[in-house]
């Protein structure tokens, strides 16, 4: 069948770029259309860089095609963003950290959502998949991933790099780590003042030898406040990763969290949300769901919000064993928890891969007095 061009026009006047009043044709958004027999390519160009956006239109396309000119048509959508540049005053040029290719902050509104379990399990998911993955512990005052890694009483060593001494970071599962945990007692409490913390994860992140890495993971503290900023002042993050429970306790601040990134002062990508403790499966009964803490909340909060679900992990009796015993779940062979963590760390690669390809690097964000405190009004 020899599709024709004129028909796939009047397809395409049946559908519009989310966000726009005019339909796809009019706005100018359709560039170019090529047909060959019963192949058709169609060149979009969007205004916004948006992920979402973007995925919405190239499914629009196709299903316009597919309903009012041909159900077998094989469709191919090229879409290219071209968003309007707006420069900020108070954001200066970050520097990237060298050999690190991407810095991805893992982050939660609220404590007690599995952040750090969601953290570990993401970076040794990462490292089986072939990256080079390194992991900051920057939650200051609950370090807890050199228990996830059974690396409690290990102590970096240092090292000469070009003449100067850096840290080593402490590898466990193929995975580069440092944190707080390796320069305190088990027992003692870590009472520092903003600035004091901020200092240590400033030496954490460039006093440290952490080579070639594809990604660097940063745990960060629950919650939005100093540590946030500070980390977010010391290095470019590629985007950021929102981990809740679906309960309306949790998703009102994680929504906060994902406010917190997309500031105007702050502007760091969010690549998705992450639902933990999704639903109950007991091990005797491994087909049933028991949903806890409510059904689909970050599902329905990513629909929300306009960011993308990045999957659901479930509660399970040995992805807090694991935890406790310093071997991340993801290292099982073959189970229901491995398949959703790879699954998960799947779509966040994807995320990342499509942030790269549609926005420029972020820039490292520059704090002067008030600018970045959510309470202050632009004027």
């Amino acid at each position: 069948m020899q599709l024709k061009k004129e028909d796939i026009y009047k397809a395409l006047e049946t559908i519009s770029v989310a966000g726009e009043g005019q339909n796809m044709v009019e706005s100018g958004a359709v560039q170019n259309i090529i047909t060959f027999a019963d192949e058709v390519i169609v060149d979009l160009k969007l205004s916004t860089p948006a992920l979402h956006i973007k995925k919405r239109a190239e499914v629009d396309v196709m299903k316009a095609i597919h309903e009012h000119v041909y159900e077998k048509a094989k469709v191919k959508v090229n879409v290219k963003v071209d968003a309007p540049k707006e420069k900020k005053v108070n954001e200066i040029k970050g520097k990237p950290i060298p050999g690190i290719q991407n810095i991805i902050a893992i982050a939660s509104g609220k404590g007690g959502v599995g952040k750090s379990t969601i953290t570990a399990n993401l970076a040794v998911s990462l490292s089986k998949m072939g990256f080079r993955v390194g992991l900051l512990d920057a939650d200051i005052y609950g370090p807890s991933i050199p228990t996830m890694f059974d690396v409690e009483n290990e102590k970096p060593l240092s090292v000469k790099v070009n003449g100067k001494s850096k840290m080593k970071p402490i590898e466990s599962y193929g995975v580069k780590i440092l944190s707080i945990g390796f320069f305190t007692k088990p027992n003692q409490a870590v009472i520092w003042r903003g600035p004091m913390a901020g200092k240590a994860l400033n030496q954490m992140i460039f006093d440290a030898n952490w080579g070639k890495l594809d990604f660097l993971l940063v745990d960060l503290p629950p919650g939005t406040g100093d540590i946030h900023l500070s980390i977010m002042q010391s290095m470019p993050i590629t985007g950021a990763v929102i981990v809740s429970t679906p309960q309306n306790v949790a998703l009102a601040d994680a929504r906060k969290g994902v406010a917190m990134f997309q500031q105007k002062s702050i502007n760091v990508p969010v690549l998705g949300i992450v639902e933990n403790m999704a639903y109950f499966t007991p091990e005797e009964l491994p087909d049933n769901k028991y949903y806890i803490f409510g059904e689909a909340g970050a599902k329905r909060l990513s629909d929300d919000i306009n960011i993308p679900f990045l999957g659901e992990i479930p509660l399970v009796q040995s992805i807090r064993e694991s935890g406790d015993v310093g071997r991340p779940a993801t290292l099982q062979e073959a189970t229901p928890i491995v398949d959703a963590f790879d699954e998960l760390t799947k779509n966040v690669v994807q995320e990342v891969v499509d942030r790269n390809e549609n926005l420029p690097p972020t820039d490292a964000i520059k704090i002067t007095t008030m600018a970045g405190c959510s309470a202050v009004k632009n004027k």
